[in-house]
């Protein structure tokens, strides 16, 4: 597709996600530093066919980034919410249709389009989904 070699590299696409969407996780909502360094996090996970593009990735804490492993989006939200944690539920909505809007322009990412549009519906039916167009 027309993303090969056309991509920011790695740092600078943790970077990018950071100045989109500011300086915390996206899971717990603690503020990045010195003791809190960001990582790259892809929302669809590269397991169920997630791209490596910026519109896959946000930043995360290193802690929610490793517990999460592949659980899906959605059942990570729920997750860091019966913790008590802060999670960002509006970004992950924007982040979530900002890739469904990449995939439609680039075409491709068979496996992750199912994934994609489940965690989406899902996202919906929690009611904080409002966000979500349809």
């Amino acid at each position: 597709m027309g993303r090969v070699g056309t991509q920011p590299g790695r740092a600078q696409r943790l970077r990018s996600a950071v100045d989109r969407d500011g300086a915390t996780c996206i899971w717990c909502g603690r503020a990045f530093g010195p003791l809190v360094p960001p990582t790259r996090e892809h929302v669809v996970p590269r397991v169920k066919g997630g791209p490596s593009w910026l519109e896959n990735e946000v930043a995360a804490c290193r802690r929610c980034n490793s517990e999460r492993g592949h659980r899906g989006p959605v059942e990570w939200l729920e997750e860091c919410d019966r913790r008590g944690w802060s999670p960002d539920e509006p970004r992950l909505a924007r982040a979530l249709t900002a890739l469904a809007g990449a995939i439609a322009r680039e075409g491709g990412q068979r496996r992750a389009r199912p994934y994609l549009d489940a965690q989406l519906r899902r996202l919906r039916r929690r009611g904080g989904g409002a966000a979500v167009p349809a």
